[in-house]
Parts: structure tokens; sequence; C-alpha cells
């Protein structure tokens, strides 16, 4: 076996390195930039099922074949290289979370719960993609980590729940929100993991394509038993949905989840329902009152807190080394890290993409 065997070739990270204060920027920057565009899904789902026009089945799975198709002529333009391997059942679970489970089940929840009530436990996300990111990865994030996520968990579920008239909405809705919080966290912690070996934007397009044919299938049924019809608002909110928040908005969240510490970026979707509140009164003209702007300041306060306290991403790890010094390491860590670089070699086929 010749070191350049594909049985000894290793897999080469997509993302270019950096330094880690320049990295945690950019990759809270990129977490900052998904979630803005995200913060206009709940109010366009609601917007788009609210009047019966078009059913929800065929706003959760109309809009995944809207971005399908704009996934297939951006991975077609650009030649990428096919997935391999275990990277296909990877982001057959990336598709079951982020383009199949949360789409379908938010858009059935929110035929009755309003846009503020959804956001009552859609706030749970961050804490779950956290918990699922630490589970899956080895990221250990501090006690200061936990406690000013809990914290920003607590204010956004307080924030959101008196702003949409509490959380007495119909059980079997919130249930659904429940999933599509769950099917979500799943999406987010695994496609950030992949978006590290095949790219942002190319995780998500190929979960999409992936997913094409029963979303497809699903369409088709949707439309043969209801005809769907709708205000220009209402296609309008429905065509954000397929372009940007099945789409567009996946190439900077999974970038910045790449980029990471994926548990610190994720907080970042503390944000989310203070924003989409924000959105649902201008769009919805839901009433903004005092408690609104003081929840929201507590949210994003807890949510800064959280993403700039430092993690620990490795056993034993020591300080970050000045500028200009090699870093140095505990025996248990050393060890770790050589280990690594011995088993890194049989991981696969050289980058896709490339």
């Amino acid at each position: 076996m010749t070191i350049h065997s594909s049985a000894t070739h290793s897999v080469a990270p997509v993302l270019p390195e950096a330094s880690a204060p320049v990295a945690a920027r950019s990759g809270i920057g990129w977490g900052l930039l998904g979630v803005t565009a995200f913060s206009f899904t709940v109010p366009c789902t609601r917007i788009a099922v609210e009047g019966g026009a078009m059913s929800p089945l065929f706003v959760g799975a109309g809009r995944a074949v809207v971005a399908a198709l704009l996934a297939a002529v951006a991975l077609a333009a650009t030649r990428q290289r096919l997935p391999r391997g275990t990277q296909w059942a990877r982001l057959a679970v990336v598709a079951a979370g982020v383009v199949a489970g949360f789409p379908l089940l938010t858009s059935y929840a929110l035929t009755t719960a309003s846009a503020g009530h959804a956001a009552v436990v859609i706030a749970l996300l961050p804490a779950v993609t956290a918990v699922l990111a630490v589970l899956r990865t080895r990221e250990r994030p501090p006690r200061a980590f936990w406690f000013t996520a809990a914290a920003g968990a607590v204010a956004a579920v307080g924030f959101a729940s008196f702003q949409g008239g509490g959380a007495s909405g119909p059980a079997w809705s919130d249930l659904l929100l429940l999933g599509a919080v769950l099917a979500a966290g799943v999406g987010y912690a695994e496609g950030g993991l992949l978006a590290r070996e095949l790219g942002a934007w190319q995780t998500i397009s190929w979960a999409l394509v992936l997913s094409a044919p029963p979303m497809a299938a699903l369409t088709a049924v949707a439309a043969a038993r209801h005809t769907p019809t709708g205000t220009p608002a209402e296609w309008a909110a429905f065509g954000y949905l397929g372009v940007v928040s099945m789409f567009l908005g996946f190439f900077a969240w999974y970038r910045g989840l790449a980029i990471g510490p994926m548990a610190r970026v994720s907080q970042i979707q503390l944000v989310q329902p203070v924003l989409g509140i924000g959105w649902a009164a201008l769009l919805l003209r839901e009433p903004i009152t005092w408690a609104t702007v003081l929840g929201g300041l507590a949210v994003v306060g807890c949510a800064g807190t959280a993403v700039r306290s430092r993690s620990r991403t490795g056993p034993k790890a020591v300080a970050e080394p000045r500028p200009g010094t090699r870093p140095r390491y505990s025996k248990a860590a050393a060890a770790s890290r050589s280990a690594a670089a011995t088993t890194s070699g049989a991981s696969g086929p050289g980058s896709p993409g490339r």
C-alpha cells in the first residue's frame, strides 16, 4: 500500500484554517446572518397557510421542491463531486430534520397557532441544538456557557410566551412544534459537521436533492387534493420559504456552524424569537409592547454573553498561546492529538467538491 493510495488519503477540509479569535468571530457573523434569514420563516409560513388557500402539506413540501430545483442547478453549474460512503446516510439525517421534519410540522402547527405562540416553543431550539452538538462532537463548553445558555432559553421562552398571549395553545400544535424543534436540532447539528467536509452550501444542496423525489410526490398529492391558490402576498411568502428559508439561509447558517465552535454559534438562535415577532408585528400586525422590548433586550444580552464564553474543545485543553509562540498541551491532550493524526490517514478519499 503506497502513501498515495485511497486508503491512506485523508479528507481535506473544505474550510480554510484561521486563528481561533478570527474564526470564532467569523462563525458568529455567518450564524447571525443565517438566523436573520430564518427569522422570517414563522411569519411567512403563517401568512401562507392562514387563509387556507394553500394546504400545509403543499407549503411544507412545495417549498422543499423549489429549493431542490435551485440546489440542483447550483450543484450542476459548479460541477460538485458526489458525496461518498456514509456521507449519504448523514445527508439523509439532515434532510429528514430540516427539509422534511421542520417545514411540515411547523406548517401544520401554524394553521392554528399564532406566530407569537410558535416562537414560544421554537425558542427552545438553541438549547436543543447545543445539547445535540455536544453529544455528537467532542466540544465541552464550560459551566458559564451552560448557565448563560439556560438563562437565555428561559428569557426567550418567557418573552415569547408573554408576547404570544400565553402557552395555552392547542395541545396538538404544541406537540408538532416540539417535534419540529427536535427535528431541526438534529439537522443543524449533523449538517454543521457535514459542512466541514462537503462545504456549507453543498451540504444543504445535496440534502435537498436527496429528498426531492419524496417531497415532489407529497407536493403532487397536496395539489391534487386541494388546488393551491392565494393572494400575491401569500405566494410571495411561499417563495421566500422556498428560496431563502430552505436554501440561501442555510448557506450562511451551516458555514457558521462549520467554523464553530458549534455549541456557541448555536446560541445565536436565541435572537430569532425577537426578530420573528418583530417581523410578525410588521407583516401580521401583532402588537409590540414594552414587555417585548425588555424581553428582547434580555434575550439578546444572554445570547451575547453565551457566544463570548470560552469553550474547551479538547481533553485538558490549556490556555490559547500568545501570537508568535507554539501551543503547549498536556500529556493527555498531546496523546489525543497524536492518535487523531494517526487515524486521520485512513479516513477516506480526497475532499468532495474539489
